[in-house]
């Protein structure tokens, strides 16, 4: 069994971020990642995402991000950039490698199991992201619908929805972004949140985004599950939704109540016919992996400090909850790196 200090599973923002402050930290590490190549999660995003509409990727720490054309598709900029990153930096990436499973060794130890074999480890950082993970609410009826369901993660762009009537569910940014495209195409469109969307007319400053991170950090510490950055974020007001805005396509509807077979239905019993329901729901944190270590407290989320995790010191999560940002991560793999550096380097007791 291979056996090193410390393992970091993924390879996203937050996992190259780490290794990169591994490299000086005198430690051994294996970097392990599922995906076949570069790039993290934003290989998997849909090809009509562009650069111009993507809020911001925040330099790895020792390599300017140049910014590509606006046109570019986020799916090929960002991993190019993550690909000449690992070779710049030498960061060996083993892929594609599953973890499927994290135990006590015997030792005091980790034991990390995968689909290529089991590492043995002192420590762990965690930075495996959410996108493999799409949450989608049940509704009454979701399973008598007799048209197509479908979640952000499985969305390729607008022609499949040429001439069908669709319901967008969400109140994020994806759900504005992709209602936008899809109303070019579809014979309708109707825009669906449980609460109401709020718009930002001013910049995200720094200050805001700070007061963003603390209120998702705030119920990390409280020992519940994370809440998205995303959904702790204001919808900011770009050209292409002030002209969506103007064609009316921002009218928002609150959440119905039930899915009947061939629509959605709400409360009061007004009923919509609908072809397709896209849930822009978000995700959940990609951490059944960790569920042998039994790390989640009575109120069903992972008490963190920072990235340390309270009840074990060995394993830290990166890019989880307040640190689930591309600026976040960054500043959160280097202190994960300092706390497990004199973590491993004091005598074991007594």
């Amino acid at each position: 069994m291979p056996d090193t200090d410390v393992v970091v599973v993924g390879a996203g923002q937050a996992g190259l971020a780490s290794a990169y402050h591994l490299r000086s930290s005198g430690l051994d590490f294996a970097v392990l990642d599922a995906d076949a190549a570069p790039g993290g999660a934003w290989q998997h995003r849909w090809p009509t995402l562009r650069m111009a509409t993507v809020h911001g990727i925040f330099d790895l720490p020792g390599m300017h991000f140049t910014p590509p054309l606006p046109d570019e598709p986020a799916a090929e900029a960002v991993p190019a950039y993550f690909a000449t990153y690992e070779s710049e930096f030498g960061i060996d990436v083993q892929r594609p490698v599953a973890v499927t499973a994290v135990r006590n060794a015997g030792d005091g130890g980790l034991l990390v199991e995968t689909d290529k074999g089991t590492w043995t480890t002192r420590a762990l950082i965690n930075a495996t992201g959410t996108w493999t993970r799409p949450f989608v609410p049940y509704y009454p009826g979701q399973e008598t619908f007799h048209g197509r369901q479908l979640h952000t993660a499985h969305y390729r762009g607008p022609a499949e929805f040429a001439g069908k009537r669709v319901v967008v569910v969400g109140g994020g940014t994806s759900a504005v972004q992709l209602l936008v495209e899809i109303a070019d195409v579809a014979a309708t469109t109707t825009w669906v949140t449980r609460r109401p969307p709020v718009f930002r007319d001013g910049p995200f400053t720094p200050a805001y985004g700070r007061e963003v991170v603390a209120k998702v950090e705030a119920r990390v510490r409280a020992g519940l599950p994370p809440g998205s950055i995303a959904s702790a974020t204001e919808l900011a007001w770009t050209p292409q939704l002030l002209e969506a805005r103007e064609r009316g396509l921002l009218r928002r509807r609150p959440m119905f109540d039930r899915i009947v077979p061939d629509g959605v239905q709400w409360r009061d019993g007004t009923a919509q016919h609908v072809d397709v329901i896209l849930w822009c729901t978000g995700f959940r944190p990609a951490l059944d992996h960790l569920a042998p270590l039994r790390l989640r407290g009575p109120r069903g989320g992972i008490v963190v400090d920072g990235t340390r995790v309270v009840a074990d010191p060995r394993i830290h999560l990166v890019g989880y909850g307040p640190s689930a940002s591309t600026v976040g991560a960054n500043r959160a793999g280097r202190a994960a790196v300092r706390e497990l550096r004199a973590l491993l380097a004091a005598p074991a007791p007594a």
